[in-house]
């Protein structure tokens, strides 16, 4: 059902939620760039609309509130182990399509994949996503081709106009209070792109050969395997565990689970002093691969949504678009 309020109506509507929700958005972080002075895009919590920045893509994902970068599993000492008690209130998040498209990806990988993440659930099940509109593209963005542009399957879809808030809502909770603020009801129209400056070409036929191709050499000297693309991107969800000990006493700890990355050095080291893909460029092969062949195999659809955050991330300037497009001649290469 949608609706059609003032902005201070909506700010009501926020600090009623906020007494059994945490909300995430993307927000203005001042001096939180690279580089002195410069800004910074990224998801915190907000208490009121005006917080969040409507008009630029967020440099880093929503997936740290669903996935956090590091994350306590339990506690430990000699002879008991205590799990970690989980945050007491739930989410709401405010993303876009490509990043609510996402959130099919992880349920996929952490949900229906032969078992279901414990840690994940908890979090999962507890979450409610407002759906930001796209009036124009973004930089970088293909998410038209990945056919991630638009997405029905959220709690709410909001459209900010003036001192105006537009809202769409699928939630029993969303449509009590904003019926308590007495809001117009009226029909509500999603708003999405349908260009991209940005376009990709996947072949449709990829072969396992396309491994031999020598396009992957480049990468060798490019990428400075700082993983800085799969800590932004929507759909990277490898992790690694951790076992800290602490200093007043060895004997007792916690075990958690970090944020981990394919591109990195020491990713595929394993016991006895095996390690794969140390070759840049094979690591490059086994992430572009892995977003738009090996997981469309499995799942019908690719796993890459088009966000173009690792594009805008990359301090050598590697473009994953480009590494797509590049598919066809390296497949015709190795015919």
């Amino acid at each position: 059902m949608g609706y059609k309020l003032c902005l201070d109506k909506f700010n009501k509507v926020l600090k009623e939620l906020s007494s059994e929700y945490i909300v995430y958005a993307p927000v203005l972080i001042e001096g939180g760039a690279n580089f002195s002075d410069t800004d910074r895009v990224r998801y915190g919590q907000i208490s009121k609309i005006q917080d969040v920045v409507f008009n630029e893509k967020s440099h880093f994902s929503f997936k740290e509130v669903l996935l956090p970068q590091s994350e306590t599993l339990f506690y430990f000492t000699e002879d008991e182990v205590k799990e970690a008690v989980p945050k007491s209130k739930g989410s709401i998040v405010f993303l876009r399509s490509c990043d609510l498209n996402a959130v099919r990806r992880m349920d996929d990988i952490y949900l229906r994949n032969g078992f279901e993440d414990y840690y994940y659930k908890r979090l999962r099940e507890n979450t409610k996503f407002i759906l930001m509109g796209c009036e124009t593209t973004f930089e970088n963005c293909f998410c038209v081709d990945m056919g991630t542009n638009k997405s029905d399957n959220y709690d709410g879809y909001i459209k900010v106009d003036n001192d105006e808030i537009y809202f769409d809502s699928k939630c029993e909770l969303f449509d009590i209070l904003l019926k308590s603020e007495n809001a117009e009801a009226l029909n509500v129209e999603l708003e999405y792109v349908t260009e991209n400056n940005v376009s990709v070409n996947i072949p449709k036929e990829i072969t396992l050969d396309v491994m031999k191709s020598t396009i992957w050499d480049e990468y060798n000297q490019r990428c400075i395997a700082c993983g800085r693309c799969n800590f932004v991107c929507p759909t990277c969800t490898c992790f690694t565990m951790q076992d800290i000990f602490y200093q007043d006493n060895s004997k007792v700890g916690e075990r958690r689970r970090v944020w981990a990355s394919c591109q990195v050095d020491g990713f595929t080291d394993m016991a006895g002093g095996h390690s794969f893909r140390q070759n840049k460029g094979q690591r490059m092969r086994f992430k572009v691969l892995h977003k738009v062949y090996d997981y469309k195999k499995k799942w019908g659809y690719h796993m890459c949504v088009g966000c173009g955050r690792c594009d805008d991330i990359c301090p050598e300037y590697i473009s994953f678009s480009n590494c797509i497009n590049k598919l066809q001649s390296a497949c015709d290469e190795v015919k």
